[in-house]
């Protein structure tokens, strides 16, 4: 497994008119979403950031490069065996709206057997991974804590804008992982 797949809207607060539609996400909030993948650490191998808050998870999967190397072919080449049985390829923790391709593994929606209660119980526990890391990041940063709180029409897209940012914070995020501790990093 590489990691659990998952997105999160950071709430932006003034966001000029123009842009509203396009930013406005179903509970009536302007937001800007992060696309991220997370391993149990905490590490963040995939972050794409800045797509608007009115698309869902899979428009954004549409639009990020997460996944432009295994379409061309090139998938990270990972073996692991389950049951006597050796599998390859890397495999995606997702919830219910990605997908049926066969990189992600979802919940069972409706278990019926204690087989199948236990996996979807096992599935969701472990694909709150990425929602910690989330937390980690607002507990850490409160830039994305709150609402972002800038931009008029003249200034430059948000995108462009916070990408760096966003990058810095991802980059220092990761470089204080030491590799060995289970809890988060500081």
């Amino acid at each position: 497994m590489i990691g659990s797949i998952d997105c999160m809207h950071w709430q932006w607060k003034n966001c000029p008119t123009a842009w509203q539609g396009e930013y406005g996400n179903r509970k009536g909030q302007k937001s800007i979403i992060l696309e991220a993948v997370a391993s149990f650490d905490t590490w963040v191998w995939h972050a794409f950031f800045g797509v608007a808050g009115s698309q869902n998870d899979l428009n954004v999967l549409g639009q990020s490069p997460v996944f432009d190397e295994v379409l061309r072919g090139h998938s990270p080449q990972v073996t692991y065996q389950i049951n006597n049985t050796v599998y390859s390829g890397a495999y995606y923790l997702a919830d219910g709206i990605y997908a049926r391709w066969t990189t992600f593994v979802k919940t069972i929606p409706n278990p019926q057997s204690e087989k199948e209660r236990s996996f979807a119980s096992f599935q969701e526990g472990y694909r709150k991974d990425v929602e910690r890391c989330f937390g980690i990041l607002q507990a850490h940063w409160a830039i994305i804590r709150g609402a972002a709180r800038m931009l008029d029409e003249e200034t430059k897209p948000f995108r462009s804008e916070w990408n760096p940012i966003f990058d810095k914070i991802l980059h220092e995020f990761c470089s204080t992982y030491d590799g060995t501790s289970s809890h988060c990093p500081r």
